[in-house]
């Protein structure tokens, strides 16, 4: 099991590839993306061994906390969390109008955007809750956050979630026929809700809704982005 981790994110990796040569239209957005979300895999100690301790590279995981195949994990899910929606329901990106920008329901945007890193942080330093419950209550908090700027995005964030949870469920389940026991040798069940949907644990999944929920409208919100169909010319 050694190296499960490791080809786990590079499938995922290999998806967002595919993603990256349908969607044309939003290659600058997603690859920009997935570099900003790609140091979000240096937390992870924040998660080893609290929430799990994977076999990892070079025992990099273990011996330090730190791993390649988060890094490569992060920098995929980020690309693909944001164009998801717009793939399946081909939708392209427009810049929104300064005169919209200046709407009172955008003073707060800078702010905004800071909801999830103050909630994580607020949770991980004065509650005892395992960081992945912090992360999870964090980006959706940051998703509720996002919809008060950018009500026009609620359907892209909700459904988002649920496309990124479904594309998550069947990714992470995929892993169960072939090692039935990784999650029950490497996740630290004890310290969670012990709760599996088809042999996935519910943090899981939680993590892949409020990750697509946040994700999927964060290239809007950050870069005044706004989402229409295509235009056919008959």
């Amino acid at each position: 099991m050694q190296y499960v981790w490791f080809i786990w994110s590079l499938i995922l990796l290999a998806l967002w590839g595919l993603v990256y040569l349908l969607k044309k239209d939003s290659r600058k957005e997603m690859l920009k993306m997935s570099w900003i979300t790609m140091p979000f895999g240096l937390t992870e100690p924040l998660f080893v061994p609290e929430y799990w301790h994977p076999p990892s590279l070079f025992d990099f995981a273990i011996k330090t906390g730190f791993d390649i195949e988060s890094l490569i994990f992060s920098f995929a899910i980020g690309g693909i969390g944001t164009v998801l929606y717009n793939l399946l329901f081909k939708r392209r990106y427009i810049e929104m109008a300064h005169t919209e920008r200046g709407h009172a329901m955008h003073r707060l945007h800078i702010y905004i955007l800071f909801v999830p890193v103050l909630v994580f942080l607020v949770l991980s330093l004065f509650t005892d809750l395992n960081h992945i419950y912090c992360g999870i209550l964090a980006m959706f908090m940051g998703g509720l956050a996002t919809l008060y700027c950018r009500p026009d995005l609620k359907g892209k964030i909700w459904v988002g979630g649920l496309l990124f949870t479904l594309l998550y469920f069947v990714y992470f389940g995929s892993i169960i026929p072939f090692y039935p026991d990784y999650v029950e040798l490497y996740w630290n069940l004890e310290n969670l809700t012990q709760i599996l949907v088809l042999g996935i644990p519910i943090e899981e999944l939680l993590f892949a809704f409020t990750f697509g929920m946040y994700w999927s409208g964060l290239n809007e919100h950050l870069y005044w982005k706004k989402l229409m169909k295509p235009i056919i010319i008959s």
